[in-house]
């Protein structure tokens, strides 16, 4: 495989890193816009929607640009490389992905055409309390009574679910027929917002008997949909973690070579010099997964997709554990406060491991498909 971008994905990336440099050049300016609502750059959100950004991954017939993987996951890297706390993987990725695997071509071009020029914020409510990481869902159910359709139950965490305009549901379909999606009107709903451990907002969201609209054929199952499109963030989830490691690997290499103890600099240590060298091979063979995850999108084979997903999202939640702890010890104490990228870089590592998948999800998903092959020939 290559994995070198081409002169056009190169240019993306550097307009990209260019525009985030414009808002989120200190992390200073990160820690302002987090603390009021709605927890983002609105400005910066409405440039992206100039630029094409929002409307990347969908088709021009829907009102997007109908770009590849490699461009979703360079814009991915960019935003975690400077911790943006944009929705771009929760309303773009994941919801938007949702519409766009099973709405109709109406509600594609309405929902996708106003969510690509910044109109309107998505968010999947897809995830019942005390039980995540699943493609089907107990927490909401969804009724319907002639053609009219309602939903009742909670949906908790919704990333983003706090600011959205509209929602893009799961909810269990009558008699036990499966799992179903709908849209609802975000004011139709009461929302518990809250931050996250990295300061971005989620919310908890209930449903009482609130009107609501099936995406796609109404009362079909869903779920090998749903599970394909969590499949798919988890391997561009996994691309904006690679971009918060690069840049805690570049920010402890440079305090190394920058603070000084007993009158010479910190990388005169040799086992501190190891240990950054030990964060770097994480970040490599973070980085070739993570690529080769992103390429594998492009054949449009599910399960080898949730093969993938689950590969790259065991080797980045280790890789990030890793990183993240270094990247702390190796800063001292100034990188437990807020006031430090290093650390809430730590935080937003760990919070796209709670909502998309920890290691032990992933390799409990991988152990599992061991039972598909006929032969098992031991070694030694």
């Amino acid at each position: 495989m290559d994995f070198t971008y081409d002169d056009e994905q190169q240019a993306l990336r550097e307009a990209v890193r260019g525009l985030l440099a414009t808002t989120y050049g200190d992390h200073e300016a990160r820690r302002r816009t987090v603390k009021e609502q709605p927890g983002y750059d609105r400005a910066l959100w409405a440039r992206l929607a100039e630029m094409g950004i929002l409307g990347l991954p969908f088709s021009e017939a829907d009102g997007g640009v109908g770009a590849g993987p490699v461009e979703i996951a360079i814009v991915c890297q960019e935003l975690g490389r400077v911790l943006a706390p944009e929705p771009y993987l929760a309303s773009v990725v994941h919801a938007g992905g949702l519409v766009a695997a099973v709405g109709t071509p109406e509600q594609r071009a309405d929902l996708l055409g106003r969510l690509s020029a910044g109109e309107i914020v998505l968010a999947a409510a897809d995830t019942s309390p005390g039980k995540r990481w699943s493609s089907h869902t107990r927490g909401v159910r969804a009724a319907v009574e002639g053609t009219a359709w309602s939903l009742t139950g909670v949906a908790d965490p919704v990333m983003n679910g706090e600011s959205a305009d509209v929602l893009v549901v799961s909810a269990a379909l009558p008699d036990d027929a499966g799992t179903g999606v709908f849209v609802v009107d975000a004011g139709d709903v009461e929302r518990t917002g809250y931050a996250a451990a990295d300061l971005t907002r989620a919310a908890s969201i209930r449903f009482d008997a609130t009107a609501a609209t099936p995406l796609g054929q109404p009362g079909r199952d869903l779920a090998p949909s749903i599970a394909t499109i969590s499949d798919l963030t988890r391997i561009l989830g996994a691309n904006q973690a690679l971009g918060v490691m690069q840049s805690q690997v570049r920010a402890t290499t440079d305090y190394l070579k920058s603070r000084k103890q007993f009158g010479v600099t910190l990388n005169t240590f040799q086992a501190l010099t190891f240990r950054a060298a030990d964060m770097y091979v994480s970040l490599e063979l973070a980085h070739s997964t993570v690529d080769w995850a992103t390429m594998t999108i492009a054949g449009g084979d599910r399960a080898a997709v949730a093969d993938a997903a689950d590969r790259v999202g065991l080797q980045v939640s280790r890789a990030g554990r890793h990183i993240g702890q270094e990247a702390i010890q190796l800063h001292g104490g100034i990188a437990m406060t807020a006031e430090y990228a290093v650390g809430v870089g730590t935080a937003h590592l760990t919070v796209l491991e709670q909502w998309l998948g920890n290691a032990w999800h992933h390799l409990d998903r991988l152990s599992g498909r061991v039972t598909e092959h006929d032969t098992v020939e031991a070694l030694g």
